[in-house]
């Protein structure tokens, strides 16, 4: 069976952080967290990278990643542009940030022609969860069958603040039922999480799972996922609204459109939210290189 399409999610601001997180030299020897995922994915049998830029980007970083991961992989760039919208819609002129990672997702769909991977390039996934999905997408499922990778929330936390999670609630079956987004997710004594959901305030237990937006799809995600932007788009949002992934595949869901098996992973997590994640994270990162998990020089 053919190898799964790795699709990169890098086309966001970074305005907690403070800058394009996902390209940021933290690791050793310079490398970024895109560094660390594209890498794991390609010694679980990923041969191809579509990386997701906005328009101002692709000019400058095409080259510098086509020159960095080209020996391994072969680079492709989708652009997700602000008016690349269904027929009937237009860009209000209050709106100025990209419409989410639906649409993101969906930039890449001329490109994807079977199952492929979707991530984020600012987060460190783990080799276990990013084999667990290529492992998923050769086997051959339908095409409307998916999988998340669920990771414990407890294993997601940030030291410097509150964190926004998408809580996945599993079926008898293994396979996802609703993603319930909880926002500013803080560590209590006890070891759970208090958060807000759009019903109020919510402990949740530090072992529940959690998406951080590893998915693995058939290629028949894209129509529902289609529909569910111009349901979005419909319902008139604000300016800084997104349609986030999470949110269009609970509704394919719902609609009958997709079954989603959640993959739990043990795998730790890490990522740079705020500007003061950078010394843990380079930290872990240094350990895991130092304890021979990844090479210094893994591009070069």
């Amino acid at each position: 069976m053919t190898a799964p399409t790795l699709v990169v999610l890098a086309a966001g601001l970074g305005s907690r952080y403070g800058g394009l997180k996902q390209f940021d030299p933290i690791g050793p020897g310079g490398s970024t967290l895109t560094d660390f995922a594209l890498y794991d994915a390609w010694r679980a049998g990923v041969k191809r990278a579509v990386f997701i830029l906005r328009p101002e980007m692709v000019a400058e970083l095409m080259p510098a990643l086509v020159a960095r991961y080209g020996t391994k992989l072969a680079i492709e760039a989708a652009t997700q542009w602000l008016d690349d919208l269904p027929p009937g819609f237009e860009v209000t002129p209050d709106r100025t940030r990209p419409w989410g990672t639906t649409q993101a997702v969906l930039a890449a769909a001329p490109l994807l022609d079977g199952p492929f991977a979707v991530l984020n390039a600012d987060d460190f996934y783990g080799r276990h969860a990013i084999e667990a999905v290529t492992t998923y997408l050769g086997a051959g499922h339908p095409p409307a069958h998916h999988a998340v990778i669920g990771y414990p929330l407890e294993l997601t936390a940030s030291p410097a603040g509150g964190v926004n999670r998408a809580v996945l609630d599993r079926g008898p079956d293994g396979s996802l039922r609703r993603v319930t987004e909880v926002r500013d997710l803080v560590r209590q004594p006890d070891g759970s999480f208090a958060g807000t959901a759009s019903d109020g305030t919510r402990r949740v237990p530090g072992n529940t799972l959690v998406s951080m937006n590893l998915w693995g799809f058939g290629h028949g995600i894209l129509a529902p996922l289609a529909d569910a932007f111009r349901a979005f788009l419909e319902s008139e949002p604000g300016p800084t609204e997104e349609c986030y992934l999470p949110d269009a595949v609970e509704r394919a869901i719902g609609l009958g459109q997709a079954r989603v098996e959640v993959l739990p992973t043990d795998s730790r997590w890490c990522g740079v939210t705020y500007a003061a994640d950078r010394g843990w994270v380079r930290e872990a990162l240094a350990a895991l290189v130092a304890g021979g998990q990844y090479p210094e020089a893994m591009w070069r």
